[in-house]
């Protein structure tokens, strides 16, 4: 048997900050010696922050997390919620954090257990009791008595008794990491014994996947070379799932003029964007308009002023040696557009190219705008765009008022358009709100005006998004598939290590404006730990490149701080359940071991 272990980290100043260390991370033993930690020993469960009065955040954090199984077999995690800092929340007196899930893959929303006594929780555990159909919560306080509550379902917060005073925990919530190598910085809570077919699928979906096979077929019929130079490759990975790659195939010695069988030999192909990539352009974008692709970013080289494009015929083109910069929106005083070029991104809109942006006035404080492409003008010409709209609601008012609009993004989805933007009010205040992302219907004729009420989509209140006070929720962008629409979106310090992608995500058909049909993943899914010197990894976007792979542009630093943003590139990978992994590194894209392949060619008469 497997086993698998709930623990919480020993924070590191500087490097893993206790908004992250205090959270459930999991680790899962096979071989009964070392216990490989899960998500590259990054959090996976954070404590949900509260909202005051004020509609400020107040983060909180967790410990002493234990892990049991349930009646329905599957999983739940109570933990001892805290402050941010570890010390005891005073919120959260009588109190403790529940989890629920089916495949410690996908989980339930927290939920918050009162167990009806005015006292700081020390530690919890719980068991199903399968001859009273009932779960034992068994809790101790700050004091040392203990406490015994009983409920038939975790779910029905209502049903849970009142404690009951007993003389001490029936067992010490203890684990077998004495006799086996934990992760580093282990704060151990508990192990379970798991079967070896769910030890299997969890590596797959919390481990980084690794190219294991290159497939070819053994024999193709083919009358040109043309015939033989569309023929992938099809790399298989860790979890069986596969991906297309080009081939560049040696046919010298094919003499398409004969028939025959011919071997010849082939090199997997991989287009590979170093890192990196373009020094000190932050929140790119990429996109294909009429066979030309663009590149568009915050440019930090210039303090963030101006809107400036490259175009190029492939992809590298744009970040080749002697590139050429187009400035198509310049500081403009009459016009109010003075400071903070934010995050511009290129949309198709009811057939029409857009760039959304944010910008400042004389004062400071972005705001979201649109701006059009005129018919059969140039993207890199600066006359051929129309003059930004500011963004507004249904009833023409703004955005906002009083606090900041920016990273505004658009997507399509059941026959209706959408955009999504980050809002902000009193920034840097005590009562600062956070930045938060807000989701509303537009009219693809006139993108700049709302046709629905803004509705809140997110806020940061995990502890990843919410780390040592940068409060953010911002740089969203969509990413279709067949069945579901993802919403990738950043958290933590834009401008430092911390700085990750989240995922919010919805089933194609279910409607958007409903916040109860959104999945928000609890961990990130691409942060300072996801690949080898990157850090700080956010605010991306996606396109297709010219041989159809879904590729993920976002910005981050070569090193853990005081260095430029700079712009990254690659592809974006679909598991075996059809679902997007965005860390996968280039190494890990293809094995070179394995990249020389070999097939046979008939050439027919």
């Amino acid at each position: 048997m497997s086993s698998i272990l709930v623990y919480t980290r020993t924070p590191i100043p500087e490097n893993y900050s206790t908004y992250l260390a205090y959270s459930v991370h999991l680790a899962c033993c096979d071989d009964g010696k070392t216990y490989i930690p899960l998500n590259r020993n990054y959090g996976i469960l954070f404590a949900q922050a509260t909202v005051d009065e004020r509609n400020v955040i107040n983060a909180k954090g967790l410990r002493k997390p234990y892990i049991f199984r349930t009646a329905d077999g599957g999983f739940g995690i109570v933990a001892v919620k805290t402050s941010f800092d570890g010390s005891p929340d005073r919120e959260s007196r009588g109190k403790t954090l529940l989890w629920l899930s089916k495949d410690l893959v996908k989980f339930e929303e927290q939920i918050l257990l009162d167990l009806k006594k005015d006292a700081y929780v020390e530690q919890v555990t719980c068991h199903y009791d399968s001859a009273t159909g009932q779960y034992q919560i068994d809790w101790q306080d700050t004091e040392g008595c203990c406490y015994r509550n009983v409920t038939c379902a975790l779910r029905d917060k209502g049903s849970i008794s009142s404690p009951e005073q007993v003389a001490a925990l029936p067992c010490s919530p203890s684990s077998d990491t004495e006799a086996r190598t934990v992760p580093e910085g282990t704060v151990p809570g508990n192990a379970i014994e798991i079967g070896s077919e769910l030890a299997r699928k969890l590596q797959e979906k919390w481990l980084p996947l690794v190219n294991t096979a290159i497939e070819v077929p053994d024999l193709i019929c083919a009358r040109s070379k043309e015939d033989v130079a569309a023929v992938k490759a099809r790399a298989i990975y860790s979890d069986g799932s596969a991906a297309a790659k080009q081939v560049e195939w040696d046919i010298g010695s094919i003499d398409f003029s004969l028939p025959g069988t011919y071997e010849i030999t082939g090199t997997v192909v991989q287009e590979k964007c170093d890192f990196p990539l373009a020094a000190g352009y932050a929140d790119p974008v990429i996109t294909r308009w009429k066979g030309k692709y663009y590149f568009v970013a915050t440019n930090d080289n210039v303090n963030d002023i101006g809107i400036f494009v490259r175009k190029g015929d492939t992809v590298p083109d744009l970040f080749a040696k002697g590139f050429t910069e187009y400035l198509i929106l310049d500081r403009d005083e009459p016009r109010g557009l003075i400071q903070t070029f934010w995050a511009p991104e290129f949309h198709v809109i009811g057939g029409q190219l857009y760039i959304l942006f944010a910008v400042s006035g004389e004062q400071w404080g972005p705001q979201c705008h649109v701006m059009k492409l005129k018919e059969g003008g140039e993207i890199t010409d600066p006359d051929s765009w129309t003059d930004p709209i500011r963004v507004v609601k249904k009833d023409g008012t703004y955005l906002s008022e009083t606090g900041i609009t920016l990273d505004m993004t658009y997507l399509e989805a059941n026959q209706t358009s959408y955009v999504i933007w980050s809002e902000r009010y009193r920034i840097g205040r005590p009562d600062d709100s956070g930045s938060m992302l807000y989701i509303g219907t537009v009219d693809p004729e006139a993108p700049w005006q709302l046709t629905s009420d803004p509705v809140l989509l997110s806020r940061p209140l995990y502890g990843w998004e919410n780390n040592e006070r940068t409060i953010n929720n911002e740089g969203p962008h969509p990413l279709i598939t067949d069945s579901h629409v993802y919403i990738t979106y950043s958290g933590g310090a834009a401008n430092g290590y911390t700085y990750a992608v989240g995922s919010l995500s919805i089933e194609k058909g279910k409607d958007l404006l409903d916040v109860s049909n959104w999945y928000k993943a609890p961990a990130p899914v691409l942060s300072s730990y996801s690949v080898e010197g990157e850090y700080g990894p956010g605010h991306n976007a996606f396109f297709t490149n010219e041989h159809g792979d879904v590729m993920i542009t976002y910005h981050a630093e070569p090193t853990m701080r005081g260095s430029k943003r700079c712009t990254a590139i690659r592809r974006v990978h679909f598991d075996v359940d059809g679902e997007p992994r965005f860390d996968m590194s280039h190494e890990r894209d293809l094995n070179r071991d394995l990249a020389g392949v070999t097939m046979r060619v008939v050439v027919q008469k």
